[in-house]
């Protein structure tokens, strides 16, 4: 049991070790400027869904409002770009706190309810929210949305070179996986798993479960908050349609195709969506039967996600070896 526990982890570290040294060096590796900015929104998206992996895979909390925390952020970066001059770092806390802070807001109904009921309440939020800044006239843009300027160099590194950004946003990604690591692996993410399995059970030893489920939404808000500050600067504009429920959507279907309860999962989720129609030259109406498609297998098939599967096959593959 031992042995099988050390060659798990050894595993999962030749793995980890492994993919950062792709990522570090995909770059170089000349993949030309469609597939350059494809890796720099699947990075920024990963990040909104390494936050809503730890709310559903930990404490079991699903969203479909996803996306309305990362416009939090990303509004909270262009209206203080815009109308107080702040830049990138200056506005980068006030991302966080601010989507942390509304995203604990909105879970405060967590409390009380669960299950499907929740999911309807994160959606008429999102949906609520995307309403508002529509008609939130020149203070948010309308529906045309707003601009966003450059972020502050730091040591002569332009940010705007796409090279340059792909490692901003990589370090910022590589920063929240730590968290997450760390996260799942103390007390704190075991007693999440707890409230997960058997809430009535984890309240009647002492557990605060309240509190737990709140913080794990702000965390979860958190990262949210870092993608769409990310993203604002990177795509210079940004608009209400980019935080709507269909996004939302997207987002929770990127996290079941990938997997919630693994590490790699929400980064396999966000590859698949982001790099499957381009590679496949799927028009949006054919990448959307795809995905359904997808998640009807991965449901069906691999409950644990896609990232469950590969490393499930690659244990296969293993023990066969060593047999």
């Amino acid at each position: 049991m031992a042995a099988s526990a050390e060659n798990s982890s050894k595993e999962k570290i030749v793995a980890a070790v492994a993919i950062g040294l792709f990522l570090v060096i995909f770059p170089w590796l000349n993949p030309g400027y469609r597939y350059l900015s494809l890796a720099i929104t699947t990075g920024i998206t990963a990040i909104a869904l390494y936050g809503l992996g730890l709310q559903f895979g930990q404490a079991g909390i699903m969203s479909v409002g996803h996306a309305a925390f990362i416009g939090v952020g990303a509004y909270t970066a262009a209206i203080l770009s815009g109308n107080v001059g702040a830049g990138f770092w200056v506005a980068l806390p006030f991302s966080i706190l601010l989507s942390a802070f509304i995203a604990g807001l909105v879970g405060l109904p967590s409390l009380r309810v669960s299950g499907q009921h929740y999911i309807i309440i994160t959606f008429c939020f999102c949906a609520l929210l995307n309403i508002a800044l529509t008609n939130g006239g020149a203070f948010t843009g309308g529906a045309t949305g707003l601009d966003v300027g450059s972020i502050d160099r730091i040591f002569e590194i332009n940010f705007d070179q796409l090279r340059n950004a792909y490692y901003l946003v990589i370090l910022a990604l590589f920063i929240c996986v730590v968290v997450i690591y760390l996260i799942i692996n103390s007390s704190y993410g075991r007693t999440l798993n707890a409230i997960r399995e058997n809430e009535p059970l984890a309240r009647a030893v002492g557990i605060n479960a309240n509190l737990h489920k709140i913080g794990v939404l702000m965390v979860s808000g958190a990262l949210a908050g870092v993608a769409g500050i990310l993203q604002a600067y990177y795509l210079h504009h940004i608009s209400p349609a980019l935080y709507g429920p269909f996004p939302s959507l997207y987002l929770a279907l990127m996290v079941m195709l990938g997997g919630a309860r693994l590490i790699y999962g929400p980064l396999v989720g966000a590859i698949i969506v982001n790099f499957l129609p381009e590679i496949m030259r799927l028009d949006p109406i054919d990448s959307r039967i795809a995905y359904g498609v997808g998640l009807l297998i991965v449901i069906l098939l691999l409950p644990g996600g896609v990232s469950a599967g590969l490393f499930g096959a690659y244990r296969w593959l293993l023990s066969k070896r060593h047999q």
